[in-house]
């Protein structure tokens, strides 16, 4: 499970098997978790977060999202 990033105290990451998927990355914190698609960046799932922490993820995602994809390009060989 490749951690890509960590902002105060969410960890993006994306998992080993999730190659055969469009490109996303998975966000957790405490016992909270979410799912973002990255082409075009959009909410998938989220279990916990309130609307006002995915407001902010979604914005951490756009900031850094050249480096999730590039990430996820050099993990999965996309």
């Amino acid at each position: 499970m490749p951690n890509v990033l960590r902002v105060g105290s969410y960890r993006f990451f994306f998992y080993s098997s999730d190659g055969s998927e469009p490109k996303h990355i998975h966000v957790e914190c405490d016992d909270r978790i979410a799912k973002f698609w990255l082409k075009p960046v959009r909410l998938q799932h989220s279990i916990g977060f309130n609307t006002t922490e995915i407001s902010k993820l979604r914005k951490i995602i756009n900031e850094n999202h050249s480096k999730l994809l590039e990430a996820w390009n050099e993990y999965f060989g996309a």
